[in-house]
């Protein structure tokens, strides 16, 4: 149980400056010592810091589409999407902390790469990458990393073995 609706609130806007300004910060200096120079690597190349503008969404998808179907799709769908997880947010007061926690991050994801869209022409700025070998992720960036995370935090509680019914909203 969260307790007071003010607690509640206050840990929601926590998550929220913590991974929007953390994504931000993360961004511009990805931008001022990545940009136009060859990627870095470390711990044996396991992690790649490498600068990218991506327009499209997950792993470039929709980076192809005409200008004005990717601004639509990417920029005023984002921008809806992220208004009803607000929203949901806001006014359901008794869903439980985890999952309210889970839209908080995708909240905050949502918030980072539209921020960027906006200022960026429609692109996003993304610089990390992770792998062994020839095993590799995409690029990506810490708003990827916060809807990454809030996304399993509300998928895992659905595959737990032997649930059957959904979980009780907490009292108050």
């Amino acid at each position: 149980m969260m307790g007071s609706p003010w607690i509640r609130y206050s840990a929601i806007l926590v998550i929220l400056a913590t991974c929007v300004g953390c994504d931000q910060v993360t961004k511009h200096i990805a931008r001022q010592q990545l940009d136009g120079r060859p990627p870095r690597s470390y711990f044996s190349d396991v992690v790649r810091l490498v600068y990218a503008e991506n327009p499209g969404a997950f792993l470039g998808l929709g980076g192809g589409l005409p200008p004005g179907a990717r601004w639509a799709l990417l920029v005023v769908v984002n921008a809806v999407v992220a208004g009803g997880i607000a929203a949901v947010l806001l006014w359901h007061s008794k869903m439980p902390w985890l999952r309210a926690a889970a839209c908080a991050l995708l909240l905050s994801g949502a918030v980072g790469n539209l921020i960027d869209r906006v200022r960026f022409d429609g692109l996003v700025i993304d610089f990390m990458n992770l792998g062994i070998g020839p095993l590799r992720t995409g690029i990506f960036n810490v708003a990827d990393v916060a809807i990454t995370t809030g996304a399993v935090l509300l998928i895992l509680p659905q595959l737990a073995p032997g649930r059957s019914q959904p979980e009780p909203a907490e009292a108050g």
